[in-house]
C-alpha cells in the first residue's frame, strides 16, 4: 500500500513552446488526471497553433527577406492569371520598401531562388506565387482586346521593345492622340498599364483595337485638356517592329 500511495503521487510535468513554458500537475494512474491531462494538452496545441498563424499573418504584412517582398509585391497586383512582370514587382519594391533597383543583380538572384525552391512559377519575364489560386481579375481591370489583322512571327513579349502606329479615341468617337512610330519596352511601365497589357502577344505587322477601362488608362485624374477624369479609352494599334 505504502508504494501504491508513492506511485500516485501528484507529478509535475513542464512543457516548452518556443520560450513559452506550461506547468501540468496530475496524478498517475488517474483517469480524472489523463482527462485533465488531454484536455491541457488540447489547450496548449491550439495555443500554438494560433501563435503560429499570428507570426505568418505577421510575416506577411512585413515581410523581412527579399524573396518574401518579391511574394507580397506579387500578391498585392492584379494581374492576367496572377503574372506580375519583372519590372512591375521591382517598381512595388522600390515605393513599398525601398528597394534600390540598382541592385539588380540581388533581385535577379531572388527571382532565381524562388522558381528553383517552388514559391515562384516563371512565364518570360513574368511571375506568378506558385500555389497560388487564380484570381478573378474585375471588369474594370480588363483590357478587351480584338484582332483585326493577326500578323506573323513570335509575340510581342514583357521586355521586348516594340515600335507601334496608333490612334487613340474617346468614348465620343473624338480622338485625343495618334502616333506613327512610337517605341517602348513592353511591361516596364513607360506607357498606361492598359498599353502594357494590350500589346502582350501581337505579332510583326498585326492590327489590334483595344478598349482600355479608365483604372488601366490615366485613372480619375486623366490627362488634360485631351482626356477626361475617368475617360474609358479606344486605341487601334499597329505593330510595326519588336527589337
Amino acid at each position: 500500500s505504502e508504494s501504491l500511495h508513492l506511485f500516485r503521487i501528484p507529478a509535475r510535468i513542464n512543457l516548452w513552446y518556443g520560450n513559452l513554458q506550461f506547468k501540468i500537475s496530475t496524478i498517475p494512474g488517474s483517469r480524472s488526471s489523463l482527462s485533465r491531462f488531454k484536455l491541457e494538452s488540447h489547450e496548449l496545441l491550439m495555443m500554438s497553433t494560433s501563435i503560429a498563424k499570428s507570426k505568418s499573418a505577421n510575416k506577411a504584412k512585413n515581410p523581412k527577406s527579399l524573396i518574401d517582398k518579391i511574394i507580397h509585391a506579387i500578391r498585392n497586383q492584379p494581374a492576367p492569371g496572377n503574372y506580375v512582370s519583372q519590372v512591375s514587382i521591382a517598381k512595388y519594391l522600390e515605393s513599398e520598401f525601398q528597394v534600390d533597383k540598382s541592385k539588380s543583380s540581388q533581385l535577379k538572384n531572388a527571382f532565381k531562388k524562388g522558381v528553383e525552391s517552388g514559391k515562384l512559377e516563371q512565364k518570360g519575364q513574368s511571375f506568378r506565387v506558385a500555389g497560388d489560386p487564380v484570381r478573378e481579375i474585375p471588369a474594370e481591370l480588363k483590357v478587351k482586346c480584338e484582332d483585326i489583322k493577326k500578323g506573323s512571327g513570335p509575340g510581342a513579349d514583357v521586355g521586348d521593345t516594340v515600335v507601334v502606329k496608333y490612334e487613340g479615341k474617346l468614348d465620343d468617337g473624338s480622338v485625343f492622340d495618334s502616333g506613327s512610330k512610337f517605341e517602348f519596352v513592353l511591361g516596364a511601365g513607360e506607357v498606361i498599364k492598359g498599353w502594357d497589357e494590350g500589346i502582350l502577344s501581337m505579332k510583326k505587322g498585326g492590327v489590334r483595337k483595344l478598349f482600355i477601362p479608365s483604372k488601366l488608362g490615366y485613372g480619375k485624374r486623366g490627362s488634360p485638356p485631351e482626356i477626361p477624369p475617368n475617360a474609358d479609352l479606344h486605341f487601334t494599334v499597329s505593330l510595326k517592329e519588336i527589337r
